[in-house]
């Protein structure tokens, strides 16, 4: 039996490595049937996001399954790459490993952004989708699932995905969720379209918020903004206008000096009529003066606040580190006890199958000799052959099951094999 991960992370390879190496769910369904014509025995799950790229080989058979050397010449075959090249940023987890590795990306501890929730979604997009073209199997279906529900254990059991570590993660989750009970009835204004603005932009479609203004002073910008994600673009010069009807302001400009004033921002306010207005402020520098935050009913919130609540939550987070990492072992353990125990089980089958083949012809040969014996009798010796057969299995077999329980129990179960002569 082999397990096999080879493939790069943003742990081991940089971004243009990543980015030659990944594969679109066309092409990594391409890939996985190409590798299955190639390796028919062989189970595969092929996981590609922005972070890492990973091909997950399992078969119950290690000669029939692709080799550390196969899998980096595949991987670089099929994106027309040279092998030699790519070795050094591609890295292995076998056996132990692998399944040790995989709960670990599931449970989101592997991520560039630890407990961002995204990862599980793409490792049971990806195992989908290797089932959907039947690579997956035995082994790869008992891995995964296992995966699935580590992750959900980790989730569930450890706050290490309650708190958020990213700034735009922070501003909507930590500062706007505590103002606001609800978005989708809330005006919003996006100022600035670039990373810092779209992703706090996704977060806040992610809750609900339907009312979403993108201005930038790149129009186009601000328009592709809009239909990728959601929201209306809106020209820079309507900003004052915006604001007087806005209930959330996020500002992520590139501006080197405030967009805006308090001297200029008091006329905002006045005609806004003591509505309360958040406004968190992304940008450094600072988009908008720190004196506006004293104005009757503004709370504004810098990047600095923000970068604050990311510290504090970091830190809840690397509590609950060990916490997590505990499940993961525990798991793995588990998952390695049961995947032993399976392999043992045939030969386990296969040898009391012949010890009772055994028994029964030295029995039938016995009794046949001794027919005056009455059925009680013939019954007593019966049942000593049972215990006999029994009492000579059970030493090797605890052997075997202690073993599974504590680690690989192959060199034993290749002695049974030779020394009972069973055949596979």
């Amino acid at each position: 039996m082999k397990l096999q991960m080879v493939g790069c992370s943003h742990h081991t390879a940089p971004a243009a490595v990543r980015e030659r190496l990944a594969f679109n769910r066309d092409q990594a369904a391409d890939a996985l049937a190409l590798l299955r014509s190639r390796y028919p025995l062989t189970e595969a799950v092929l996981l590609s996001t922005c972070n890492r790229v990973e091909l997950y080989v399992a078969c119950e058979s290690p000669e029939a399954c692709p080799t550390h050397h196969d899998v980096v010449s595949f991987l670089a075959e099929f994106h027309g790459l040279d092998p030699e090249i790519l070795f050094n940023d591609l890295f292995e987890r076998t056996g132990e490993d692998f399944v040790r590795h995989l709960f670990t990306v599931a449970a989101s501890l592997d991520s560039m952004v630890i407990g961002e929730a995204q990862i599980l979604a793409q490792v049971k997009q990806a195992y989908e989708l290797a089932t959907s073209v039947t690579t997956t199997g035995p082994l790869t279906n008992a891995a995964f699932q296992a995966a699935l529900k580590v992750a959900k254990r980790v989730a569930t059991e450890t706050a290490i995905q309650q708190k958020r570590v990213s700034i735009p993660s922070v501003a909507v989750a930590d500062f706007a969720s505590q103002l606001f009970e609800q978005f989708d009835d809330k005006r919003v204004v996006i100022l600035g379209a670039g990373e810092m603005g779209e992703e706090t932009l996704r977060y806040l479609a992610a809750e609900g918020a339907k009312d979403i203004a993108i201005l930038n002073r790149s129009p186009a910008r601000a328009e592709q903004l809009a239909a990728d994600v959601c929201g209306r673009a809106e020209p820079w010069e309507a900003r004052h206008k915006l604001l007087i009807e806005a209930d959330l302001v996020v500002s992520a400009t590139g501006a080197s000096e405030p967009v805006f004033l308090a001297s200029a921002f008091k006329e905002i306010v006045e005609a806004r009529y003591q509505r309360p207005l958040l406004v968190l402020d992304l940008a450094m520098p600072r988009d908008f003066d720190p004196a506006i935050g004293d104005l009757p009913g503004v709370y504004l919130y810098s990047i600095d606040d923000l970068k604050a609540a990311c510290d504090r939550n970091r830190r809840d987070r690397e509590k609950e580190w060990p916490k997590a990492e505990r499940i993961i072992e525990d798991e793995t353990h588990r998952f390695m006890t049961d995947l032993h125990h399976r392999a043992t089980a045939p030969t386990i089958r296969r040898l009391k199958q012949r010890a009772d083949e055994v028994k029964d012809e030295e029995l039938a040969r016995l009794l046949k000799k001794l027919q005056a014996l009455d059925a009680r009798s013939q019954g007593e010796i019966t049942a000593a052959f049972d215990r006999l057969v029994n009492k000579l299995l059970h030493p090797p077999l605890e052997s075997l099951r202690d073993e599974a329980k504590h680690g690989a129990p192959h060199g034993l179960l290749d002695a049974l094999k030779r020394l009972f002569q069973l055949k596979d």
